[in-house]
């Protein structure tokens, strides 16, 4: 989840935090007993109501830290008591489709409307004249790169310096989350009063861009850039994005003064200031959906420091087939809801009055609408700040937030079972633990060599499910036995005191032509003695006593009516040091002495013993 960073004077104040009596009375004699401070109590208790606001809100006040904090903590220094005079700073987690919720004017704005402290605001598109509007001509070469543009002024705008701080964190925040690291859409914001439109949108050769970047005070071409920036720590790793293109694209005033190079830099020309009155916002991007997203997040955040308080000056787009819009579209749109869905799905039996004044609290205006066959729906007037509602299941869980999921009363549906494996596999966690053993829990991905030449295993290709697209190298494919992770356990932890006793119970992931995904899930079952000594008496103790409580007798080799071990030769163990467990004439695992060489790849370096096997076989039906 993303994490916001806000400062509390600043926050508290946009906010107009006030408390009860009775709870300021109440915290006042604690703290005026325990540390006789009346600047301590107000710090905590506006810490605490404020954390209690938050869980009511469904977001979590993350930390609590300073500037110098972090970076005393970037730098790896020593903790320093905290200066009174320092800022306090909140960082905040927000659900990660909340993207109105990524600065403090969002945050502050959603809190204050929860509260009841003000209504929805009400976002409009000036009215102006096709003929006096500003203009963005898009060029047909653009499709060749990025494609889209949307646009839109904020006029008669006024900066102080927390929020020019917070709209320009915005826009990194944005980057990061939709924007994909600006893969999907780039933000420009540009000083208005220094360009002349209209605009014009273009792809060119990077030999016929020369410019001025932002923060540096020499022109470059832009394939010079390209070179100039992969020295950069910010900005070379979105290079990758046009470097390889034969054109780069390329936006450009009336005077071809260049606005920016999306998606790596903007010009220094038209750079935003503290004195900046008109901003110009454009977004390029690939996705023209994710781009409307952003420009109506940024422009609908900061238009209440406009001179017209929510109003937003639009944009003409048009493109080199005639085709044309206006943007932003900052029109609600309507979505009708049943009452009945949202009441089941939570679970509580509410009125249609309750349920509107509950959505009126999310920023959701909402009244009841009775059809003509007598059902009562709930009309929710989803406002551009909202783009995360696109279901009536978001409208429901906004409900269920602003009702208090801790009012909720909980219940068990008559019809919900757990499956046998399921009960099974608590059964069997519950037995380990009982002989002593902690129970771990481990990635079901892992890379390729810890999978198989970490264990003295060849993979023959017939096994292992291979992520197509895997995050790093620790996640290549999906494990086939949770031997792995027990062992990284180990070596990341071999300083604890012996003996190590741990266990998992998971499911591992084999390739399986007869499944119609091509793959099969199992449960398995893994157990570990780490040691002054093997411990293979012990893993061979637990083997009998979990046959035990299954109730499968230990019998004679060949008889199917119960279980028995015979010497196996698997390379990730001692030879001569280790059983398979033959269950009902099938082979369900194998315990042993794990080899050096297997102890030595993890960084283990005391002896151990491990035991595996697969429990959905005594759920079996013979």
């Amino acid at each position: 989840m993303p994490t916001v960073s806000v400062g509390r004077d600043r926050l508290f104040s946009v906010l107009g935090a006030t408390y009860s009596e009775l709870l300021f009375y109440l915290r006042c004699l604690f703290y005026l007993l325990t540390s006789g401070s009346y600047v301590s109590f107000f710090k905590y208790a506006a810490q605490e109501e404020f954390e209690d606001l938050c869980f009511r809100f469904g977001i979590e006040l993350d930390d609590v830290t300073t500037e110098k904090a972090i970076i005393r903590k970037e730098k790896h220094l020593e903790e320093e008591e905290v200066d009174d005079d320092e800022e306090v700073i909140y960082k905040i987690e927000v659900p990660a489709n909340r993207y109105d919720l990524l600065c403090l004017e969002g945050l502050a704005q959603a809190l204050r409307v929860f509260n009841k402290q003000e209504d929805v605001p009400n976002y409009s598109v000036a009215e102006i004249s096709k003929v006096s509007m500003l203009k963005m001509h898009v060029k047909p070469e653009t499709s060749q790169i990025r494609p889209y543009v949307v646009c839109a002024v904020l006029r008669g705008i006024t900066f102080d310096e927390g929020s020019y701080n917070s709209f320009i964190d915005l826009q990194d925040k944005l980057h990061q989350n939709i924007c994909r690291r600006r893969t999907l859409v780039a933000i420009g914001t540009h000083d208005l009063d220094k360009l002349e439109g209209p605009f014009t949108y273009e792809a060119l050769p990077p030999s016929s861009i020369n410019f001025k970047p932002l923060k540096q005070e020499k022109s470059f071409r832009a394939d010079e850039l390209m070179e100039f920036y992969k020295s950069d720590l910010k900005l070379k790793k979105f290079l990758h994005i046009i470097e390889k293109s034969p054109v780069f694209p390329v936006l450009y005033d009336k005077r071809r003064t260049v606005l920016s190079l999306p998606p790596i830099i903007n010009g220094a020309h038209s750079a935003i200031t503290l004195k900046t009155k008109n901003v110009f916002i454009e977004c390029t991007a690939t996705d023209l959906t994710k781009a409307n997203i952003v420009l109506n997040t940024m422009v609908t955040t900061f238009s209440e420091y406009c001179e017209k308080k929510f109003e937003v000056e639009p944009v003409e787009v048009i493109y080199a087939s005639g085709k044309s819009y206006i943007c932003p579209d900052l029109s609600p749109y309507k979505m009708d809801v049943p009452l009945s869905y949202i009441t089941d799905s939570i679970g509580v039996a509410l009125e249609a009055k309750e349920v509107t004044n509950l959505l009126n609290r999310m920023q959701l205006s909402a009244e009841e609408l009775v059809s003509t066959i007598g059902q009562c729906n709930i009309t929710v007037s989803v406002p551009p700040t909202r783009s995360d509602i696109l279901h009536p299941c978001d409208v429901m869980e906004d409900v269920a937030i602003a009702y208090g999921y801790n009012n909720i009363p909980r219940r068990k549906l008559a019809s919900l079972k757990s499956l046998p494996l399921n009960e099974f596999s608590d059964l069997i966690r519950t037995e380990i633990a009982m002989n002593g053993f902690t129970e771990v829990l481990t990635w079901i991905l892992c890379s390729h060599k810890e999978n198989f030449d970490m264990l003295n295993r060849k993979d023959d290709k017939s096994t292992a499910v291979i992520i197509g697209n895997p995050r790093s190298a620790d996640f290549e494919i999906v494990r086939t036995s949770l031997m792995p992770g027990i062992l990284k356990t180990v070596g990341h932890n071999k300083d604890h005191p012996k003996p190590i006793k741990i266990f998992e119970v998971g499911d591992i992931t084999l390739l399986d032509d007869a499944k119609d995904v091509g793959a099969a899930n199992r449960r398995q079952l893994a157990a570990l003695y780490c040691g002054a000594n093997s411990g293979f008496e012990l893993i061979h103790c637990l083997v009998d006593r979990i046959m035990e409580v299954v109730g499968a007798p230990f019998v004679a080799v060949g008889d199917n009516l119960g279980y028995y071990i015979k010497l196996s030769e698997e390379p990730e163990f001692l030879p001569g040091r280790q059983a398979s467990i033959i269950y009902r004439g099938k082979r369900i695992g194998t315990f042993g002495i794990v080899h050096p060489e297997v102890l030595n790849n993890f960084d283990i370096p005391d002896p151990c013993s491990f035991v595996e096997l697969n429990i959905e076989s005594f759920l079996e039906v013979s």
